[in-house]
């Protein structure tokens, strides 16, 4: 058993965002403008400039995003100029994040960039034995 009673809940999320199968692609020759809304897992070769709401993101080596993205899960490959509120957020070797994370939990890849502020926030963070590590303030908050 880990440190955090929440690990095993990001486990499970990861691993559900992994086995769905992709529903939608922006092709690497597509370039969209406007508001992107989507139910399932989404991955984004080409280029897309407005703001995306949805469940589970793939941005790959080719894809950019110059928006928010309010999503539950979010795997970064490619760059993004624009604020992330995920519940799981995984940024691979050779990305680009410029702005704002939100998560409850972020893993960073060595060689990825980021620029921006990030707060990762644990709601029940607990020790093994159940006290509670900080009776007011359970985020974290960090620059880059």
């Amino acid at each position: 058993m880990g440190i955090f009673n929440q690990k095993d809940d990001f486990e499970q999320q990861s691993q559900l965002a992994d086995k769905e199968v992709i529903s939608s692609i922006i092709d690497a020759n597509m370039v969209m403008k406007g508001e992107l809304i989507f139910a399932g897992k989404a991955r984004i070769d080409g280029k897309v400039e407005g703001n995306i709401k949805g469940e589970h993101l793939i941005l790959s080596e080719s894809g950019t995003i110059t928006g928010d993205i309010q999503v539950t899960t979010f795997v970064c490959h490619g760059t993004l100029e624009g604020n992330i509120k995920a519940s799981l957020v995984t940024a691979r070797k050779n990305c680009s994040i410029h702005g704002r994370i939100e998560s409850n939990s972020l893993t960073v890849e060595p060689g990825a960039g980021l620029d921006g502020e990030m707060k990762v926030a644990c709601n029940d963070l607990h020790l093994v034995n159940g006290k509670n590590t900080s009776e007011s303030d359970s985020a974290t908050t960090a620059e880059a």
